[in-house]
């Protein structure tokens, strides 16, 4: 006959409380105690921002011989990829803290992250349009290319906005030349255009469209005369195709807001910065080089609203002194610790099995309490 035992009908209030306390106690515990968990592609993200902070110090050794000097109030980490209010060869309005926070090595491992998840491999043709508008994140468009073993097929524009490679004679070409002279990217743009509005430098001076003239004719790089916005697009897309030499184009990189890149103002609003996979809702009439793309099943990598990028990956915003490589949570992020929340809810359950489902708790408790001789009231049996 099996042995009867004895407890409330209900349970404790003292019971309820240590119920509660545990829980509270277990949640501060894995909240105290997370842990550091390296992300995806951690060892080539590193490499790409150590690549890429090696080229900024190639640039800056060569601004250093230039004029005009680095600037230390617009360009705080004196990285030398800061250019100027106006020059000859700007073309358009430009953002001074935007610019700024693109001057970080860790963009890289952004951008390597997002060219693995367009699904781009080693071998990969990649199709990349830059600009002068943001040199900083071209150079670490070309480290994360290089780091992740991709095919670059690049046609540039010279022309920059506000603070971008807008010094007269250090134009993204000559950047670009620098750091295949130091044998830092075997990488060489197969054309360029003089940028700017319709891609023709439309609205700047007879001194400036000269001058990014003779950019293109130094650095030994095509020049591409489109007749209008629409031959522009045609003429890059031709590129693309010719470059790619059969290969079908894994990716497509924007940086900046090229025009005929993000088809006008309307284009770059419309994209998202970061990865884009299908055309955006309103941009069915556009026409440029990133929407054709898109349309037909390439993914798209757009490069614009530095500081929104900064922060979705954990980038300081405009940064004082040239960040180190590695910090960001594109690397390593803080997650709670598995094993630790896992003992925890274990431990909860068994106390409320204990302690409200078995009579075993009640009897610990009873024990704890009396003697076992002492007298006392019976319960209600259960």
């Amino acid at each position: 006959m099996k042995k009867l035992y004895w407890r409330p009908n209900k349970v404790s209030r003292s019971v309820l409380a240590l119920v509660a306390i545990l829980a509270l106690g277990g949640m501060t515990a894995v909240e105290a105690f997370l842990t550091q968990a390296k992300q995806p592609w951690y060892a080539e993200k590193l490499a790409a921002a150590r690549l890429t902070r090696d080229a900024f110090e190639a640039l800056r050794i060569e601004r250093t011989r230039r004029q005009p000097a680095i600037d230390p109030e617009t360009d705080p980490t004196r990285s030398g990829m800061m250019g100027l209010l106006m020059s000859a060869v700007t073309s358009n309005s430009g953002s001074l803290p935007a610019k700024q926070t693109s001057v970080n090595p860790n963009f890289a491992a952004v951008i390597v992250q997002m060219l693995k998840r367009a699904g781009v491999n080693e071998g990969d043709v990649v199709a990349v349009g830059v600009s002068g508008s943001f040199p900083a994140l071209n150079v670490a468009t070309y480290a994360a290319l290089k780091t992740v073993g991709a095919k670059p097929v690049i046609v540039s524009s010279v022309a920059a906005s506000q603070w971008g490679a807008n010094v007269p004679g250090f134009s993204w070409l000559d950047m670009e030349r620098v750091l295949r002279q130091r044998n830092l990217f075997p990488y060489k743009s197969l054309a360029a255009s003089m940028g700017g509005i319709e891609d023709r430098g439309l609205g700047m001076s007879k001194e400036g469209r000269k001058e990014l003239v003779d950019a293109i004719v130094r650095n030994d790089v095509a020049h591409i005369k489109p007749a209008n916005y629409n031959a522009s697009v045609e003429e890059r897309m031709r590129l693309f195709v010719e470059g790619a030499a059969g290969t079908p184009v894994k990716a497509y990189v924007n940086i900046g807001g090229g025009t005929t890149s993000v088809g006008t103002k309307v284009g770059k609003r419309l994209f998202k910065p970061g990865l884009n996979r299908t055309l955006p809702e309103g941009a069915s009439g556009l026409d440029s080089v990133m929407a054709r793309f898109v349309e037909d099943g390439v993914p798209v990598i757009h490069l614009v609203n530095v500081d929104q990028l900064a922060l979705r990956y954990g980038l300081p915003l405009q940064p004082k002194t040239m960040p180190n490589v590695g910090e960001g949570k594109i690397f390593v992020r803080e997650v709670y610790n598995l094993w630790l929340a896992g003992g925890v809810l274990v431990t909860i359950l068994a106390f409320l099995y204990l302690f409200i489902r078995s009579d075993l708790g009640y009897r610990i408790v009873q024990s704890a309490r009396r003697p076992a001789s002492s007298g006392g009231r019976p319960e209600q049996m259960v």
